[in-house]
């Protein structure tokens, strides 16, 4: 195989574009780098699984002209569930805000003398950073209709070199995941505050429902 650089960038610009929108996996991305909890596992599981959808988009489903009704719309439906649950949860965030103590090992920081409002970030797991990012990447119809069937579709238009295409996108997911846990690690040193969390959780709560409600329409 002969890798085409500019059928490369294409994909690679087409990946980017798809998924740099402020969604369900880039908002977890960023609240695990606040917290500075399993970031680079987060990061490391959202890519992988992104890189699967779009090797399955270009190798199968563009193949096979899409997902069946019935499978678009259990995705769908469970889809709508997790964004309104996770909706729920920063809603409650929202109207209880606390800024995290960024270094939970740090037993002084749970001493009395914390300032108020701060509480040490609830310990997350391996395991359960693991099944949320998977959760957030394989739970969400956007990630499998834009993601895996755009991709795929789009990667028909340039025949034999739709394998360079595809490369093109993956690395595109790699480099956008990578950037936004560099960034979120970044801002987590600085914008560890209550109106900055509740700003975060306010947004992530509405934007969650909006994409339920959104995505409820395309049931009728």
């Amino acid at each position: 195989m002969v890798l085409s650089f500019p059928t490369f960038t294409a994909g690679m610009v087409l990946s980017i574009s798809l998924i740099m929108a402020i969604g369900p996996q880039n908002a977890h991305v960023l609240r695990m780098g606040l917290q500075r909890q399993h970031l680079w596992l987060t990061v490391a599981v959202c890519a992988v699984a992104d890189i699967a959808l779009i090797a399955l988009g270009v190798l199968s489903l563009a193949q096979l002209g899409g997902l069946s009704d019935k499978l678009h719309g259990a995705l769908v439906g469970a889809g709508m569930l997790f964004l309104m649950v996770y909706g729920w949860q920063a809603f409650q965030r929202f109207l209880h805000p606390t800024a995290l103590v960024l270094n939970p090992q740090h037993k002084a920081s749970a001493e009395p003398g914390t300032p108020a409002g701060r509480v040490p970030a609830a310990p997350v797991t391996r395991r359960q950073a693991l099944l949320s990012a998977l959760a957030f990447s394989w739970l969400n119809p956007h990630a499998w209709l834009d993601t895996a069937v755009l991709i795929g579709t789009a990667s028909l238009a340039y025949g034999q070199g739709s394998t360079s295409f595809g490369l093109g996108a993956a690395a595109g997911s790699l480099l956008w995941f990578l950037s936004l846990g560099v960034a979120a690690f970044w801002l987590g040193r600085r914008l560890n505050s209550l109106h900055i969390w509740r700003a975060l959780d306010g947004a992530v709560a509405l934007m969650m429902w909006g994409t339920a409600l959104w995505l409820s329409f395309s049931l009728v």
